[in-house]
């Protein structure tokens, strides 16, 4: 991400752009940034559910997930920022959202039962553990927080997880990963407590279903991918990016 409003593939207002990589991984500026604070609010919503709260120690519809853990789960991917971008600046080398997928995440590939999903699973639960009011009045401050802060955020601002190793994100790369996980795992929370699944406009699910496209073909390769998509005679099982 780098200048505001630049970026590449089609973006939100449905033009096109040439980007980094030779692709388009990234969705940058101001769009994404309104986008993920769109969908952070539309969550924040699902989560004060009553039936939310009611189902919180139920199996969720994710394999080893309780109902509280995944909203847990979903809860991190705002509660995480406010604190990262109080942090001095990394000063570790940003990798591209390509490498980052492709290189260096290790739960795409690691299966349910592998020691990073585990780990996610006890994270979401840690985060959970004081209950479903705490946990959406937590959410609610951040998402305020962030609605003041993050339009102000300098482009180009890298963020880093601690535990990743010696390397960052872009902002706005990380805003689209978590942007991801929003929109994805409120289909999940929605479908475990049945209730209906948020409706995100398309300035949310665009770069989603783009990224998902993207993580579908290193998958499963070019040819399934648009077999799925365009002929169903032909059709795999799933394209499924994750």
């Amino acid at each position: 991400m780098t200048d505001v409003g630049a970026g590449a593939g089609v973006d939100v207002d449905g033009g096109a752009g040439a980007g980094v990589d030779g692709g388009a991984w990234n969705w940058r500026g101001g769009r994404i940034r309104e986008a993920f604070l769109e969908a952070a609010e539309t969550v924040a919503v699902l989560l004060a559910e009553s039936a939310v709260a009611a189902a919180w120690e139920k199996p969720s519809a994710l394999r080893d997930f309780s109902v509280g853990g995944l909203a847990g789960h979903v809860a991190w991917q705002e509660l995480a920022l406010p604190e990262l971008l109080a942090e001095p600046v990394p000063t570790e080398p940003v990798v591209s959202l390509r490498e980052y997928y492709l290189e260096r995440v290790t739960w795409l590939d690691a299966g349910v039962d592998g020691a990073v999903n585990i780990r996610i699973r006890r994270g979401g639960e840690a985060t959970a553990e004081d209950g479903p009011e705490a946990l959406v009045a937590r959410v609610r401050e951040a998402v305020a927080r962030l609605g003041t802060e993050l339009p102000g955020v300098p482009v180009g601002r890298p963020i880093r997880m601690r535990s990743w190793g010696d390397w960052s994100l872009d902002l706005d790369d990380f805003l689209l990963t978590r942007l991801m996980e929003l929109v994805v795992h409120a289909d999940d929370l929605a479908c475990s407590v049945g209730l209906p699944t948020p409706e995100f406009p398309e300035r949310v699910t665009a770069p989603v279903v783009e990224l998902l496209a993207r993580l579908a073909v290193r998958r499963h390769g070019a040819v399934d991918v648009i077999r799925g998509l365009a002929r169903v005679e032909r059709a795999p099982v799933s394209i499924a990016g994750l």
